[in-house]
């Protein structure tokens, strides 16, 4: 039986002013989602990590501040980047690593990917590790040749002592903001291609605890069924979370999802 806790993520991308961002802390950390049966992280942009942390405790919140990437080193002249030590100073718990943007419009390398996700498991924090398709890739049947690539890429040689740290996004990049969304029944798969992954780069009982989680258009309207399907543990949400009362929904599908299916096994 699965004991993984749901993980719902807000990744506000390169949205809000500062108010804004403080505001909508604030509406979550007032109908606080996160509990024993659910972990939610809040990833603002990096000039608003401040401030909405600062949001969240004074609220005493459990949401997790969040960052959307991280650079791989400690310091140094790196023009621009931020260091995680950097992000410890502003108690940040989480980092996005390898999101299909970075890929693909950054142009971050799979090498580059490989050596964040380190980093940021050996600070120990928590990794959520992007992996996903293009369409053109999935239209060449590709889908999980790629996701297998990318978690192999990134996790091949990192330290795993606490499994619990470590959570896996399935973005399929052709659904991030475009209103398409994979079925449940296809990321059902995707999510267990992926756990076998892991478990053949580690053992049964760590990939067993690592939570998958899917992103890619999840809306309230479409949560609940995707959040329903044994192995998908919860979900990275874009555009819908920068609405309120929308990413609280979403967080109440994950957690009801939880009570239909938490002793199912994936």
């Amino acid at each position: 039986m699965t004991t993984r806790r749901p993980f719902v993520g807000g990744n506000w991308k390169m949205n809000l002013t500062r108010e804004g961002a403080v505001a909508l802390a604030r509406a979550l950390a007032g109908d606080d989602p996160a509990s024993e049966a659910l972990e939610v992280a809040l990833f603002p942009a990096f000039v608003h990590l401040d401030a909405v942390g600062a949001t969240l405790a004074l609220a005493r919140s459990g949401l997790a501040l969040g960052a959307q990437d991280c650079y791989p080193e400690p310091d140094g002249a790196f023009t621009g980047e931020v260091s995680i030590p950097m992000l410890g100073d502003l108690s940040v718990s989480a980092v996005l690593v390898g999101h299909s943007e970075r890929r693909h419009i950054i142009g971050e390398p799979d090498d580059l990917v490989a050596r964040k996700c380190r980093a940021v498991l050996d600070a120990g924090l928590t990794c959520v590790l992007c992996v996903g398709e293009t369409l053109d890739e999935r239209q060449a049947g590709l889908t999980d040749a790629v996701n297998e690539r990318q978690a192999r890429s990134a996790l091949q040689g990192a330290d795993l002592d606490d499994p619990s740290r470590l959570v896996v996004a399935y973005e399929p990049v052709w659904a991030i903001g475009t209103g398409r969304t994979a079925t449940p029944e296809d990321a059902q798969e995707a999510h267990a291609r992926l756990r076998a992954v892991l478990s053949d780069l580690y053992d049964a009982d760590t990939a067993e605890s690592v939570r998958i989680i899917y992103g890619g258009s999840v809306k309230p309207g479409n949560a609940a069924e995707l959040f329903s399907r044994p192995g998908v543990d919860g979900g990275l949400i874009g555009g819908a979370s920068l609405d309120a009362r929308g990413f609280l929904d979403i967080c109440a599908a994950a957690r009801g999802a939880r009570a239909a299916h938490g002793a199912t096994t994936p």
